[in-house]
């Protein structure tokens, strides 16, 4: 294989800048993810959610343009590539918490200390629920598109995610937040945390349609050129 030539072709630039936006985003989705904001009040009930319901829609947008151009195998790869990044964050992270600081930085510690033990938990959390809903979400995808005969895009990328971000909601909700107190009881992470989650997820699925064909556009384009 000409190495030279392959590098430089359209097809990997494109699936390499793909693979670098994926693992960045659910990287940063883990790190930031301890943080919890109000989306909106409805009278005394507030919904929540962790910061990174921002970036998680954007992985499922990638990888169905990537399933849709590349093919099951090249979007497992990707996926499987990721899940050892997030292998390597979570080990650095832990590492990074029980090591003793200089000097200078002590007064610091704690609070650095505090801020990353409770990301090691949201990981462990995302590392478990990425794995199984992006592995649905690539199979799902496929097993679409072979039903459809390849027609149909809006109905794999919506059909395929719709679930996939099902089970990525429950499991995460479950594995980090059930049990941290006496307020996180089972009940009150599948009743009242993970519907408005999983339905603002959906709903920023159902937006990222457009741009999951102008993304396919663009790639056949440029596997033209």
């Amino acid at each position: 294989m000409d190495t030279t030539s392959f590098v430089k072709s359209p097809d990997f630039r494109s699936y390499a800048t793909l693979a670098c936006l994926f693992a960045g985003t659910i990287v940063a989705a883990n790190l930031m993810g301890t943080k919890v904001i109000a989306f909106f009040s409805i009278g005394s009930f507030q919904v929540t959610g962790s910061v990174g319901i921002f970036l998680f829609p954007l992985s499922f947008l990638i990888t169905d343009i990537v399933a849709e151009i590349y093919g099951v195998k090249a979007t497992r790869t990707l996926v499987t590539g990721t899940l050892v990044v997030l292998l390597i964050v979570l080990g650095v992270t832990a590492l990074a918490t029980v090591v003793p600081p200089a000097d200078r930085f002590a007064t610091q510690n704690d609070a650095y200390v505090g801020i990353f033990r409770s990301s090691l938990r949201i990981i462990v959390a995302s590392i478990v629920a990425f794995t199984l809903s992006q592995y649905h979400d690539v199979w799902a995808f496929d097993f679409w598109r072979k039903k459809t005969g390849g027609r149909f895009l809006w109905l794999r990328n919506n059909a395929s995610t719709v679930v996939s971000q099902l089970i990525d909601t429950v499991i995460f909700m479950l594995i980090a937040f059930w049990g941290v107190n006496e307020r996180f009881t089972l009940g009150f992470v599948l009743g009242s945390m993970v519907p408005p989650y999983y339905l603002l997820k959906v709903f920023a699925a159902f937006l990222d349609t457009p741009f999951v064909y102008l993304g396919v556009r663009v790639l056949r384009r440029k596997g033209r050129d």
